[in-house]
């Protein structure tokens, strides 16, 4: 089996115009391995490693049905755009046979036909009709959607305002099924999953992936192996999937859609318990902002809320049990409808339910921002364990999976016993066929990288401990001499939105005479669309905020400098972070140590992971926050970064970004 996959691997290697790499060899026969002998792995393959390749080869090699779940948008599409096509003729001359491969999403990422062409508009597509401005954007999706061929795919579709396809698309919960819709054979979402059905490698996302496993329910099709990219994102990812959320629009949506659907007692109840909750859930909102003492994760329902709550949860109990004696429905159109009514009023059902008697397992807050009630579960490691682990063998990769060189924090995060873990439940036994979640190999296989020679890691020291009010003087005025010494090229990261903003305030005035062109995210931004227009521009810099430190890729000249602002410790007011972090000092450990300090070490390696993302690339990582060489706690981030070579000195820095920025305006980039 080694031998044939080595061949394959070459073959797939040289499909795409690569070199071996012995990381990327390390970690094909250890997947190999895991999927013949039906154990769990978890390997770091530093950036570089081409470890999809490592991963993908020995898959179709082994003949296994393989579900791979990646974090982010990115990937998914570099996956079966460009590594599946590019490998699959290679691989099917050297295995002699055909393979296929599949991409795989939820219902709502499709378009419903019957939704599209339902004679009577729902609440949803009323909004088409009330704002005119969104009616271009409908006829231009209609074109598409009726063009032969299309995938129906939201990702496929012309760009169109999100009210547009949430007016022609419906959630899982919502759809009537393949048997009882007029438009079954047809569906969009139908077709896509009968292909991935029979694929050799299906493709999806972790909160798919998630959704199933917590709710023990087929979504994705069956596999006999399980392949976790960018696996430091899923405790996370399979967190905010189950998350629970109830705001006044998702409640009055349920209640327009019942009294359209249903009319009498039952619904106007339900929209008088809708309108109730919207005015109960403003009074609370603006509680909360005269006193922020309020906001954050809450103990138990607030009272003024209780009530407003308890009355959704029994209006839409009595709408939900009428429609299901309702069976004398056969067209589809009605049954169609209907579905979607139940699905929405259930959904709402279900959370109001939960929200009024939570467990001690879970945390509850509310977002003033959003005016929305959240409630997530303290933990997901269990129900992964349980319904994951034992079912199949689990490939988890990243190039970020260990903190301080050990990878005992995430490995427990999705659910491995490790260490002889104290978990009451590592001590299960498992029935014929099933796999213990102790059974796991844990495998470094470095990087191709040169980083010490390819890198520098500027520490300084002078500068203050950051506050709560963003980034200091001294900090950007060190950010500022570091972009004139780079001549732009430069990606700053921040741990905050005011720290963005600060940034570019000052950035703008003592930077006004050069030419640099300064990108700055915004909320709601479409983070390819400004790495885009960093990348073409290599004396711009980029300025911006979480989802910019991790999936970026900038290889070259535009991206020199990476600063950071700040070590990024979860808030203290980040609900169930910190409510993690308090179970654990409660059961006598850290929270700082076990929850926070392994947050801010995996995404402090991710944003540092920015900068040399090819053989050629050279450049600084500057981090302005002194506690990494002043706290005893430094060692454990610096352990978890690439080894870069490291200085606190800022005139070496400047004087290397300024040679840097000459070679590259000398060869004209």
């Amino acid at each position: 089996m080694i031998e044939k996959m080595r061949k394959a691997l070459d073959a797939a290697v040289e499909a795409i115009g690569g070199q071996p790499r012995e990381g990327q060899i390390e970690m094909a026969e250890a997947v190999a391995n895991a999927l013949s002998d039906r154990h769990h792995l978890l390997v770091q393959a530093g950036t570089g490693t081409g470890k999809s390749l490592a991963y993908l080869v020995p898959a179709l090699v082994h003949g296994k049905k393989v579900l791979v779940a990646t974090a982010t948008l990115a990937l998914q599409r570099q996956l079966v755009e460009r590594d599946l096509p590019r490998i699959k003729a290679a691989l099917e001359k050297e295995l002699g046979r055909e393979l296929t491969f599949a991409v795989y999403k939820g219902v709502g990422n499709y378009l419903c036909l019957q939704k599209m062409n339902s004679a009577e508009a729902d609440p949803d597509g009323e909004v088409l009709l009330e704002i005119g401005t969104l009616e271009k954007d409908a006829k231009r999706l209609r074109a598409w959607a009726e063009t032969p061929g299309v995938s129906g795919d939201r990702d496929d579709a012309p760009e169109v305002d999100r009210r547009v396809w949430y007016a022609n698309s419906v959630s899982g919960r919502e759809c009537i099924g393949k048997d009882d819709c007029a438009y079954g054979s047809q569906c969009f979402a139908v077709n896509a999953k009968a292909k991935a059905q029979t694929a050799d490698v299906v493709v999806t996302n972790h909160t798919l992936l998630a959704i199933e496993i917590v709710d023990s329910h087929a979504i994705l099709p069956e596999r006999d192996a399980v392949i976790l990219d960018e696996a430091h994102e899923f405790m996370d990812r399979t967190t905010q999937a189950v998350t629970e959320e109830l705001t006044a629009a998702r409640v009055e949506r349920a209640a327009k859609m019942a009294k359209k659907y249903l009319p009498g007692k039952a619904s106007d109840a339900f929209a008088k318990a809708a309108d109730n909750f919207a005015e109960a859930l403003t009074d609370f909102a603006g509680d909360v902002r005269i006193d922020p003492t309020k906001a954050g994760r809450l103990p138990e329902l607030p009272a003024q809320l209780e009530a407003p709550i308890r009355k959704i949860k029994e209006t839409s109990n009595a709408v939900v049990a009428l429609i299901n004696a309702d069976s004398d429905v056969v067209d589809p159109d009605s049954l169609a409808e209907r579905a979607r009514v139940k699905g929405a009023t259930n959904e709402v059902l279900q959370t109001a339910t939960k929200m009024l008697k939570p467990s001690g397992h879970q945390v509850m807050w509310f977002d003033p921002t959003y005016s929305t009630m959240y409630l997530a579960p303290l933990s997901v490691s269990q129900v992964l364990r349980a319904n994951l682990l034992t079912d199949t063998p689990v490939i988890a990769t990243s190039a970020t999976l260990s903190v301080g060189k050990s990878f005992d924090s995430i490995a427990k995060s999705i659910g491995f016993v490790v260490g002889g873990s104290e978990d009451e439940d590592s001590e299960d036994e498992f029935e014929a066929g099933e796999i213990d979640p102790a059974n796991v190999q844990m495998l470094d296989v470095g990087s191709p990288f040169d980083f010490a020679k390819q890198g520098a890691l500027y520490l300084p020291k002078h500068i203050p401990e950051p506050g709560r009010d963003g980034p200091s003087k001294e900090a950007l005025t060190e950010l500022a001499e570091l972009i004139d010494a780079a001549g732009g090229r430069t990606l700053a990261l921040f741990s905050s939105w005011r720290g963005v903003e600060m940034a570019d305030e000052y950035l703008r005035k003592v930077l006004a005479e050069l030419e640099i062109p300064i990108i700055t995210q915004k909320r709601g931004d479409s983070v390819g669309t400004l790495v885009e227009r960093f990348a073409k521009d290599p004396k711009s810099i980029l300025l911006g905020t979480i989802s910019l430190w991790q999936g970026i890729d900038v290889p070259g000249p535009a991206c020199t400098l990476v600063a950071i602002d700040r070590i990024p410790f979860p808030r203290p007011d980040e609900p169930v972070m910190s409510a993690r972090a308090a179970e654990a000092d409660a059961a006598g450990g850290s929270g700082f140590m076990q929850v926070s300090l392994p947050r801010a070490a995996l995404l402090l390696a991710q944003g540092t992971g920015r900068l040399i993302r090819s053989i050629d690339d050279r450049g600084v990582v500057a981090i302005l926050d002194s506690r990494i060489v002043t706290k005893r706690y430094g060692s454990v981030l610096l352990n978890s970064m690439p080894p870069f070579w490291r200085t606190s000195d800022g005139a070496v820095i400047r004087e290397s970004l300024k040679r840097l920025n000459k070679d590259y305006l000398e060869a004209g980039q």
